[in-house]
């Protein structure tokens, strides 16, 4: 990994931190776009891409309202392209992107967190001046939680990026049967795919039609597995 590389992986990440809740919100912080941008970088957009595309079936859970506490996915995502793309394992090098931007999700989840807390803190100092309608107060304040969100996304992203790296240098030391990784993989996918679309399409005439629609294309699969 380049500086120039890292520092254009840590920029991405800075972006997608932001887009989730400050600024531009224009869904560069979905996994599936975070990931293949980070792909394009690190000049392997097709891991990146189907790491990414895994990724964007656990988001699909995400709905980030209120004061809830939820992964955040961009700067993980970003460090899940990169990772997809450091890695030369196939099927075990995807597993462990996948593995990087799930942990890292979680970690960004829990520093959304800490900056609200901070951001809490400043709202507080200048409540007074809140109440008045002070037009600087205002500005101080929305400012602060640029700010706030904006270090806390970049150092996530150097964090992720750096975790990320190890695991790729990790991964290319696999030596099991290439079988088992394309499984856990497949399965892995198979299976938030599965979840995901219950979620969404239980309920109700959807329900029968997601149920039909899946036995139609389980049956489509085996045909053609089986030929």
């Amino acid at each position: 990994m380049s500086g120039l590389e890292f520092a254009l992986l840590l920029a991405l990440g800075l972006v997608a931190g932001l887009d989730t809740v400050s600024v531009p919100q224009a869904m560069v912080s979905r996994p599936i776009v975070a990931a293949s941008l980070a792909g394009l970088v690190t000049g392997a957009l097709g891991p990146a891409l189907v790491a990414g595309a895994v990724l964007e079936l656990f988001a699909l859970e995400t709905l980030p309202v209120g004061a809830a506490r939820y992964p955040d996915w961009g700067p993980a995502s970003v460090a899940a392209g990169a990772c997809a793309g450091w890695v030369d394992s196939g099927a075990a090098g995807t597993l462990t992107a996948v593995i990087v931007g799930l942990a890292f999700a979680w970690v960004g989840g829990w520093t959304m967190h800490v900056a609200r807390r901070r951001n809490a803190i400043t709202l507080a100092r200048y409540r007074d001046a809140l109440d008045r309608g002070e037009r600087a107060a205002i500005h101080a304040v929305q400012r602060a939680g640029l700010a706030h969100d904006a270090l806390r996304a970049l150092v996530l992203s150097g964090v992720a990026l750096l975790g990320g790296r190890l695991m790729a240098g990790l991964s290319d030391h696999w030596e099991g049967p290439a079988l088992l990784s394309r499984t856990a993989l497949a399965a892995t996918a198979a299976g938030v795919a599965l979840w995901a679309g219950w979620r969404l399409f239980s309920s109700g005439r959807s329900g029968v039609l997601f149920a039909a629609g899946l036995g139609i294309g389980a049956a489509a699969a085996a045909a053609w597995w089986g030929r």
